[in-house]
């Protein structure tokens, strides 16, 4: 007989990375497929995906993938992973919109992607029979699932919140979960990220008064950034503008595309000669014109990172414009490329309103505490399951769960490639373990750059490299010439030459006193006497490149 397995593929230890696969005999759905964004000593890597080894292994089963909302840490993933597999995708209409342009994007093409409407439709996947229900996100039309299984009703409810006064007019449809619960709930795996804030999330409304009252004071531009797909954000930007009576024009690629998106399909409705482009915009006295600006991370190569460094090409700023942040940096190395943004603005004179100094600019699309319990109560399940955030947020979310009265045994913290079973109505964690590692995507290249790259690349930017040009003589294994050495990032300049010398002059001595050299022989001495002789005098190791050339 058969058990209902629930796999951790990623999203559990990390806030990114979202993608858990259900599975039942010759069954598999996954929900959500995100990718991870690199940690600041992941140099030169783009992004992070999570490991389909498992998917791609049991493709034949792989009856369809669900994704919940329109964020990148929930469905960018998606081409990635369709390269190799093939599956349809259901989603809501706003999200389908946004995997278009994602696939569009990575040049890959689109499978058959099947809209949804969570006020009435039903999915059967195999032998999972799926049904949407609407919650409160920072992106319009996110869900979560109610799960039929063969062993019973597991709910699946990543980011939400319960939001009462929601920007696009819709609430956690709490009636319809609350009824889909009704005759019992084996499980529920939900979001964690707010589990340990206490109280409620705040509602996105009041935020727009607060940018209003910042704009209305503005007497020059104004560049405004939020993250791409938070829609709820820019209408309300847009908002403020129609109110000001400034026209609007969206600077940077994935801004642009993602409103377009949602003007198309009646996510955003706006004024028809509310938003101009560059050329118009250039024409307008500073003082009628809102810049809507991608970068709110600080990403280098942004348009609002090429503004800051004064590098735009042509959008430049001056000592009375006004730049508003309304995101949180959460993104793992996030803060570190922000604060950077923020510090060279406020280098320049700009008055910058931003995420540390509390003008309530932004509020989180993740349940606190107080969401977290509403939840459980509505649902009432068995066991529970914490996701989408790291282990502190997993093991706060058990202990609120616990302070509720139920069973802390009956909550399963998972690490990457973890599994719960289900079979007769009870759960327990798995001795077995999917084998999953990141996968780290770097330019063109997926999965090929490894650990062994990610630490030459952390060597060469902490200390730089030394490269060492040997001559041996073919015929009696000697050195023919003195050696040479040339550094990079490695001894300031001005040293250099001399210690270089020094340097030079020690390996020869070195290098000679060997009986026999043969190129591979002098490779490795050449690394060992360097080695030891860098750190023993200025206590730095630079990655020693040995350049032989036998003659």
């Amino acid at each position: 007989m058969s058990k209902l397995k629930f796999i951790a593929i990623s999203g559990t230890t990390g806030v990114t990375e979202n993608c858990y696969v259900y599975e039942y005999g010759n069954d598999i759905i996954v929900v959500d497929c995100g990718v991870g964004f690199p940690e600041p000593e992941m140099y030169g890597v783009d992004l992070v995906i999570p490991d389909f080894t498992y998917i791609k292994e049991n493709k034949h089963k792989l009856k369809g993938i669900l994704i919940s909302h329109g964020h990148e840490d929930h469905l960018g993933a998606l081409p990635f992973l369709l390269r190799d597999v093939k599956s349809d995708i259901y989603a809501t209409r706003l999200v389908a919109g946004f995997i278009k342009e994602k696939f569009d994007d990575q040049k890959v093409p689109l499978p058959k992607l099947h809209v949804f409407d969570p006020e009435k439709d039903s999915l059967t996947l195999g032998v999972f029979r799926v049904t949407p229900f609407r919650v409160s996100h920072s992106v319009p039309d996110g869900v979560g699932f109610c799960i039929d299984t063969p062993e019973g009703k597991i709910f699946h409810v990543p980011d939400y919140k319960f939001d009462w006064t929601p920007v696009d007019g819709k609430p956690f449809d709490v009636a319809k979960a609350s009824s889909l619960a009704s005759d019992g709930v084996l499980a529920l795996a939900s979001d964690a990220l707010g589990s340990t804030a206490a109280g409620y999330t705040e509602s996105e409304k009041g935020i727009e008064d607060h940018i209003n009252a910042i704009a209305e004071k503005a007497k020059s531009k104004i560049l405004f950034t939020t993250i791409s797909s938070n829609i709820s954000r820019v209408k309300q930007a847009l908002n403020v503008a129609t109110r000001l009576k400034r026209k609007v024009c969206f600077i940077g690629r994935s801004i642009d595309r993602k409103s377009k998106i949602a003007e198309s399909l009646g996510y955003l409705k706006y004024p028809h000669n509310l938003v101009i482009n560059k050329k118009q915009a250039l024409k307008l006295p500073d003082n009628q014109i809102m810049f809507i600006i991608s970068g709110s991370y600080g990403q280098p190569g942004s348009a609002l990172y090429r503004v800051a460094t004064g590098e735009h090409e042509w959008l430049k700023l001056e000592e009375e414009d006004v730049v508003i942040f309304s995101a949180d940096p959460a993104p793992p190395g996030s803060k570190t490329n922000v604060d950077f943004v923020v510090d060279k603005l406020i280098e320049s004179g700009i008055d910058v309103h931003y995420y540390d100094i509390q003008e309530n600019l932004h509020v989180s699309g993740h349940g606190c505490q107080g969401d977290i319990k509403m939840l459980v109560s509505i649902i009432k399940p068995r066991y529970l399951i914490p996701i989408g955030g790291s282990i502190r947020h997993m093991h706060a979310y058990k202990k609120l769960i616990i302070e509720m009265g139920l069973n802390g045994q009956n909550v399963f913290e998972l690490g990457s490639g973890e599994i719960v079973e289900f079979e007769k109505g009870f759960a327990r964690k798995s001795k077995e373990k999917v084998n999953v590692k990141d996968v780290l995507v770097d330019g063109l290249g997926v999965g090929d750059v490894g650990n062994v790259v990610l630490r030459d690349r952390q060597v060469l930017a902490k200390d730089g490299i030394a490269i060492a040009l040997i001559q041996i003589d073919r015929t009696n294994n000697k050195l023919l010439a003195d050696p040479e050495i040339i550094s990079r990032g490695f001894v300031f300049e001005g040293k250099s030459a001399k210690f270089m010398n020094e340097t030079a002059k020690k390996l020869k001595i070195f290098l000679e006193s060997k009986q026999h050299l043969d190129k591979h022989l002098a490779k490795d001495h050449t690394i060992d006497f360097l080695e030891k002789f860098f750190y023993h005098k200025l206590e730095r190791r630079p990655m020693i490149l040995p350049v032989i050339v036998e003659v």
